[in-house]
């Protein structure tokens, strides 16, 4: 069926993101991976490209568009060309670092983040998680303490992409003075710049997607102005709750660009190799696997395209959002992983795609909310009648 999601200013915009990938980033890629770390000139690229950015005003130096489908083009570009790495690391800044500072921030903080966030002369990341605080935030034990003019913020927090490239985080952090489990008034969240007492531990060694860095941080009494709140005190958990679509539908747009990916390199790999004097299209099993891996990544598309449109329009909440990652990252691990069985030996092999799509998909089952917490989400929204 023909797609019906974009319109001719996404297809033009896709020219600027090929090319973009094709100049900037397919002839280095293969040596970040190995690196575990893009350089900072990429981003600066980006941001002169005008690809970072696009939601952020115009009086910030952004384009002031919230059509999120260009974001869908720039995924499905990078992703084709097995660069997830670099899909991912853009989306830690625009989806999880940008909503917070668009929705919630005074115009200072604004001022002091946005202009170099879209210049790509800024890099950030996400500081929510903790050793032991993942899905459950109401653990996080990081506390900032009011002195004066300034919260002192200490704290550790883990699975931090951009950690290592960063110049500062969104950091959850306690702000009532308590310990344990905290309420739900308990956390607030801070734009926190790299300086004295903000260090990072060293890149953890990924199994896939390692080109986007991952790290730990720590904070030891890390001084924070008082105008680099964001948004009210004791708001923390109810941002990143109201934050969740974004967040959760960036995933799945991941997702089905992998999935698409997948399916397209088992049917180029079936095309061009031979076995027993015949092209594996020749077999049975070959075309049937293939069927059913293309009607997934359709009908997953479909999905993904309409939760899209559902939030430009402001309808997609947080169970809906849950539901489209659930789906587009279960399937995105199930169609590379049958794709990858086609490739036989060579699909065990790094430098073949299918081997890095097949390890980019494990990711998106976990990034984000684990496949678990995401169908405990939808369970108890039907045991509450919603």
């Amino acid at each position: 069926m023909k797609r019906t999601l974009l319109e001719e200013d996404h297809e033009q915009f896709r020219e600027l993101a090929t090319e973009f990938n094709i100049r900037e980033i397919s002839p280095h890629y293969a040596a970040w991976d190995q690196a575990h770390i893009m350089p900072r000139s990429l981003w600066s690229s980006a941001g002169e490209a005008g690809l970072l950015g696009l939601a952020i005003p115009e009086e910030f130096g952004g384009m002031g568009i919230d059509d999120y489908r260009y974001r869908v083009v720039m995924d499905e570009e990078f992703v084709r060309s097995g660069h997830l790495g670099v899909a991912l690391a853009f989306h830690l800044q625009e989806d999880l670092v940008l909503p917070y500072l668009l929705a919630y921030g005074s115009q200072e903080l604004k001022s002091k983040w946005l202009p170099g966030m879209a210049a790509g002369d800024i890099v950030t990341s996400c500081a929510l998680t903790e050793p032991g605080a993942g899905s459950d935030l109401r653990s996080v034990r990081t506390k900032a303490v009011r002195e004066g003019d300034n919260w002192l913020i200490t704290g550790q927090k883990t699975f931090i992409g951009n950690g290592v490239s960063g110049d500062g985080a969104v950091v959850l952090a306690r702000t009532d003075g308590g310990t344990g489990r905290g309420s739900e008034d308990s956390y607030s969240l801070f734009m926190v710049s790299r300086g004295p007492g903000y260090t990072n531990g060293k890149q953890l060694d990924k199994m896939g997607v390692r080109a986007s860095d991952t790290a730990e941080l720590f904070f030891d009494a890390v001084p924070v102005p008082a105008a680099d709140l964001i948004g009210e005190q004791g708001a923390g958990l109810r941002y990143v709750k109201e934050q969740l679509p974004q967040a959760r539908l960036a995933i799945a747009v991941a997702a089905s660009a992998v999935a698409r990916a997948s399916y397209d390199q088992a049917l180029a790999y079936a095309s061009e190799r031979h076995a027993f004097g015949d092209s594996l299209l020749q077999f049975q099993n070959t075309r049937f696997e293939l069927a059913n891996m293309l009607t997934s990544v359709e009908v997953t598309q479909g999905y993904v395209d309409r939760a899209v449109l559902a939030f430009n329009a402001g309808e997609l909440d947080e169970i809906a959002a849950a539901q489209v990652k659930l789906w587009a990252s279960e399937q995105a691990k199930k169609i590379s992983d049958a794709a990858l069985q086609l490739h036989g030996g060579y699909g065990y092999i790094l430098e073949y795609p299918i081997a890095q799509s097949f390890l980019a998909a494990r990711l998106l089952t976990i990034f984000g909310g684990t496949s678990e917490i995401m169908r405990e989400s939808i369970g108890r929204s039907l045991a509450s009648g919603r």
